[in-house]
C-alpha cells in the first residue's frame, strides 16, 4: 500500500531535527520504501509517499519524530487503482 505522509517542525525544534536528518535518522526503516520525497522551498511542510505492507512501521517512525515534527499519513491510491470501482459506482 501507498501511503502519502506530510510533516513540518515543530517550533523552537530545528536545529534538532535537521540534526538527526543529516546524521540519517530520515531513512526509512526496514519495510518502508520511500518512492519520493518533496520539500516546500520556504522549509515550512514537506511529503514524502511510502510503500509498505505494514502501516505500523510508520507509526513507529512517526512516533520516533513526534518531539520534533508534526506527522500526518493518509492512505492514498493511483488512477488505475480506482478506475473498476468507479465504473461500479457511475456505470461508465
Amino acid at each position: 500500500m501507498k501511503i502519502l505522509s506530510s510533516w513540518s517542525i515543530r517550533p523552537g525544534c530545528v536545529k534538532e531535527a535537521v540534526s538527526r536528518y543529516m546524521a540519517g535518522e530520515g531513512a526509512p526503516i526496514a519495510g518502508v520504501t520511500v518512492l519520493g520525497r518533496w520539500y516546500k522551498t520556504d522549509s515550512s511542510i514537506a511529503w514524502a509517499v511510502y510503500e509498505t505492507d505494514n502501516p505500523a512501521l510508520l507509526f513507529e517512525q512517526a512516533a520516533k519524530w513526534a518531539d520534533v515534527l508534526d506527522v500526518s499519513h493518509s492512505l492514498v491510491v493511483e488512477d488505475a487503482e480506482i478506475a473498476a470501482g468507479l465504473k461500479r459506482v457511475f456505470g461508465k
